[in-house]
């Protein structure tokens, strides 16, 4: 199965939509479930909702979920000589952007985030990381009235980083939280499952608020709900073990708690219980930080419990995230136990 997850992984991380522009990932989704589903819903908010039939009806829905966007940039300004101006989709430190290679607007011209040059600036300026409003993105234009023929105001601009595997059975890639968690799901209605279940492809995650979450939930119902996610690994030198939030090679992640949800003990009980019997690699999330669409389905309407599960990802929200594939197969296997239950 980690084969399948891969490819999937590969075919969604190749393309690009930030948070309200996720058509061409919504769109390649929608040809991967089409075999696989009994209908398919786009909603106001550009959620994918995709009912896969089982054996068997629920007493009330259950969801699986996973955010299509990704962090990049609007392009908000378009300087007399050329030069393109943004904004932030998503949390983005500025410190990974400089220097990063990027596709810009709908034509998805080639173009790199910029600065002036150590050279220009002050002993004062070199103490201090420059905030994104200094930055720009270079596209090669030598005037407004050129960049004008290519980009407008509004237009999307993403991370160019190509998916590729390398090392220990890694793989590095723009845009893996969440296409990994989506690849899970996608992976899973190629089975037969033992109960229907919904799986929502959700938009505008990385703005906060789970709104698109929040709007299936509302329309759904669910009586139990899972979320799967991208989330920080922080395995790397310097970082001692208690203080990194989870690490790679330890298997699928499971969240207690974050800023959005407190998870329901009875189900993290359960289905860790039943992970260890299964020989599931799992581990706690050592921290707090953040949320995700969990928040949405935890708390829209009369709400409902649910678990939250990720896979360690390196770098995130960067330009290259890192992934390790037996976890990823750990969170298909924990989604699997999930999707299962008959609740």
């Amino acid at each position: 199965m980690i084969n399948t997850i891969t490819e999937i992984l590969k075919t969604l991380c190749e393309k690009d939509g930030v948070a309200g522009y996720e058509d061409e990932v919504r769109n390649t989704i929608s040809e991967l479930a089409a075999p696989y589903a009994e209908s398919m819903v786009t909603d106001a908010l550009g959620n994918l909702i995709v009912l896969k039939k089982g054996g068997n009806r629920r007493e009330k829905p259950l969801v699986v979920s996973a955010h299509m966007d990704e962090v990049g940039f609007l392009v908000s300004k378009i300087t007399e000589n050329g030069m393109i101006k943004f904004l932030t989709v998503g949390s983005i430190d500025p410190r990974v952007m400089i220097g990063r290679k990027m596709k810009v607007g709908y034509k998805k011209l080639p173009g790199v985030i910029s600065l002036k040059a150590i050279h220009l600036t002050t002993p004062a300026e070199r103490k201090v990381a420059p905030g994104a409003s200094s930055l720009y993105i270079d596209i090669g234009a030598s005037s407004k009235a050129e960049a004008e023929r290519y980009v407008r105001i509004g237009d999307p601009c993403y991370f160019d980083s190509p998916f590729e595997e390398f090392g220990d059975m890694r793989i590095k890639s723009k845009a893996i939280d969440d296409r990994v968690g989506c690849a899970v799901m996608l992976a899973l209605m190629q089975k037969d499952l033992p109960y229907d279940t919904y799986f929502v492809f959700a938009t505008n995650e990385e703005i906060g608020g789970s709104r698109g979450a929040m709007t299936a939930a509302i329309r759904l119902k669910p009586g139990r709900f899972l979320t799967i996610e991208g989330t920080t690994a922080c395995d790397v030198p310097e970082v001692p073990l208690h203080a990194q939030s989870t690490t790679q090679g330890l298997g699928c992640v499971v969240s207690i708690m974050d800023k959005g949800s407190v998870y329901s003990r009875d189900l993290l009980r359960h289905f860790t219980a039943l992970a260890d019997k299964e020989g599931i690699k799992w581990q706690y999330r050592r921290s707090a930080n953040g949320s995700t669409d969990a928040r949405g389905f935890h708390s829209a309407g009369s709400g409902c419990k649910g678990m939250g599960i990720a896979t360690p990802t390196r770098y995130i929200h960067c330009a290259c995230n890192v992934v390790y594939k037996p976890d990823i197969e750990a969170v298909y296997k924990m989604a699997e136990l999930f999707v299962k239950e008959g609740f």
